[in-house]
């Protein structure tokens, strides 16, 4: 098995992911601040551009959803700071 920069590309995305979660877990970060919603949506945006090489549908399904609901997260916080 080679590894590539696609692969290094996705393994980057997952430590983010891991990483802010424990973090959560540790109390060290909200879950509900921009800080986590922006490194778990850069860490499924990093495995969905692993995944363009090596294409598996679960996996782009679940890592697609995450993104969306990261980035429905942070819209809704600077829309929430808009109203204010």
């Amino acid at each position: 098995m080679d590894y590539e920069l696609h692969d290094l590309i996705g393994n980057v995305g997952v430590l983010l992911i891991l990483g802010s979660y424990l973090l959560v877990q540790l109390r060290r970060l909200d879950a509900t601040g921009v800080p986590y919603l922006l490194v778990n949506g850069l860490g499924a945006g990093l495995i969905l551009v692993s995944l363009v090489r090596d294409f598996n549908l679960s996996a782009f399904l679940i890592e697609l959803v995450w993104l969306l609901i990261s980035l429905y997260g942070l819209a809704r916080i600077f829309l929430e700071r808009r109203v204010r």
